[in-house]
């Protein structure tokens, strides 16, 4: 396989749609200056109203942009990351004291400006990522209406493109947007012709495809071929026509926070931090869990209580459905929920056996099920009949967020891969039940699962319970 780069390839037409792009990025950097600079001098004039000291407005904007440049919260790479980006600017807010300590002892010596940096910290932080949410979904529902998006162009084998675009699709708004796809193994174009994608030719038509659609990023996928000469051109040609390039990985489904690049003798090796899982780092998601749960029980007290009533109205059995679940490690608990079917429901799921949405693993789904009652229907719908788990929860069987809490049949079918959801606890909540919950493929359910468990992290669990409360008022595959 043979690519050039010739004098032709440096011509980039000055209105491209990557000059755009860059265009875009730098006014995107600019209002996050901007909002950080403001959620700064915010931040001061709290601290000024409380002890009516000035001298914290006049430091705190410069040192706050300075610390957020330091921990590179304005790169290109974090921009509508979420979790990524948050976790840049919590790393700079931390560092703020240290640097109001520093400049303490070195320079000023005023105690009280020292006093109002350490307190102007929290709502600055506040306040920062407030902005920077905001600003992150703005971008995300110009994405969705096609805007500022980077035209991108897939090189390499049909099999490994095809999954990656399905996980694009299914991923909601993003950056990247498919423009086209040059096929390293171009006799079996089918597939990707079934996707309605543009098959744009091979790996040697490349170049031609970045001026004729103006490209403005390649992403290269893993194939037998490409050998790191192969590799190192695609990446020389990138570079001329100023295309972004991306190579992604073999490994997939594991986050950004996990890697690290370990140059060894001048090879840029790529290191995947294990996961962390030990019972030590899981203590505050033990304490937030237990605690929020047990906050809500008291606030949803009345609300539950009635709902109980109705349920025993509607329907001649108990309030509460207990089930045997497996748990963390395989140990078997009570799950609790509000009864949604008839008493005689488990009597009737072989006669359905044939309705069964997800005949292709182990979970049992039926829109319309016969044997659900009335309010059940309207509980299931509205998520509300997995209010008593939180009592569940409050015991430690429990997590708000995790995967989903499995029959014991079902942990008997599993090979051993799967079996690595149970070294979490199962969740009220998860990253199963925010991507479409009933409507996912079994396949796809495990991958989230799994993909949860390897990639756990506190901030993780925060955005999923963020995206918790769209969902259920959406009603995304919830039946």
């Amino acid at each position: 396989m043979t690519i050039e780069v010739t004098h032709e390839h440096l011509v980039v037409e000055r209105r491209s749609p990557r000059v755009r792009r860059r265009r875009w990025e730098q006014r995107y950097r600019l209002v996050l200056l901007v909002a950080d600079g403001s959620a700064a001098a915010v931040a001061a004039f709290v601290i000024h109203a409380a002890y009516g000291r000035w001298a914290v407005a006049l430091v705190l904007p410069p040192t706050w942009i300075v610390a957020m440049l330091a921990h590179r919260s304005y790169d290109r790479s974090t921009l509508g990351l979420g979790t990524e980006e948050y976790r840049r600017v919590l790393r700079g807010a931390v560092a703020l004291p240290a640097l109001a300590a520093g400049a303490y002892y070195l320079f000023t010596h005023d105690s009280g400006l020292f006093h109002d940096m350490i307190m102007a910290t929290v709502p600055a932080v506040a306040i920062a990522l407030s902005g920077r949410y905001l600003l992150r979904r703005r971008m995300h529902r110009r994405w969705a209406r096609g805007r500022d998006r980077s035209a991108t162009l897939l090189v390499g084998p049909s099999h490994g493109i095809v999954e990656l675009v399905t996980v694009l699709r299914r991923g909601g708004a993003q950056e990247l947007q498919v423009a086209g796809v040059c096929l390293s193994d171009p006799e079996n174009a089918t597939e990707i012709r079934k996707l309605g994608l543009p098959l744009l030719g091979g790996v040697d038509d490349m170049a031609d495809v970045f001026r004729a659609l103006g490209i403005s990023t390649v992403a290269v996928l893993p194939a037998p071929e490409f050998d790191a000469s192969v590799l190192r051109r695609m990446s020389w040609i990138a570079a001329v026509q100023e295309v972004d390039f991306l190579l992604a990985p073999v490994l997939t489904d594991v986050s950004a926070s996990r890697l690290a690049v370990r140059p060894t003798n001048g090879i840029p090796l790529v290191g995947i931090q294990a996961p962390n899982l030990s019972r030590i780092s899981r203590v505050p998601k033990e304490l937030l869990d237990r605690s929020l749960a047990a906050v809500l029980l008291v606030f949803l007290a009345l609300p539950m209580l009635l709902i109980a009533l109705i349920v025993r109205l509607d329907s001649s059995g108990p309030a509460l459905f207990r089930q045997q679940r497996v748990g963390r490690y395989g140990d078997h608990f009570t799950m609790l929920k509000f009864r949604t079917m008839r008493q005689d429901s488990e009597t009737l799921r072989a006669e359905l056996a044939h309705l069964n949405q997800n005949s292709d693993g182990l979970l049992f789904k039926v829109k319309e099920d016969p044997r659900i009652t009335r309010v059940g229907s309207f509980l299931r719908r509205s998520s509300l009949d997995e209010l008593p788990q939180l009592i569940n929860a409050v015991r430690g069987t429990m997590s708000l967020v995790g995967p989903r809490p499995p029959l014991p049949e079902e942990v008997d079918e599993y090979t051993p891969d799967i079996k690595r959801r149970l070294l979490v606890k199962p969740g009220l909540t998860g990253l199963w039940q925010v991507s479409g919950r009933s409507d996912l493929p079994w396949d796809e359910a495990v991958r989230l699962d799994l993909g949860y468990v390897d990639n756990w992290s506190m901030g993780l669990d925060l955005s999923i319970l963020l995206r918790t409360g769209s969902v259920v008022v959406r009603r995304t595959g919830a039946y």
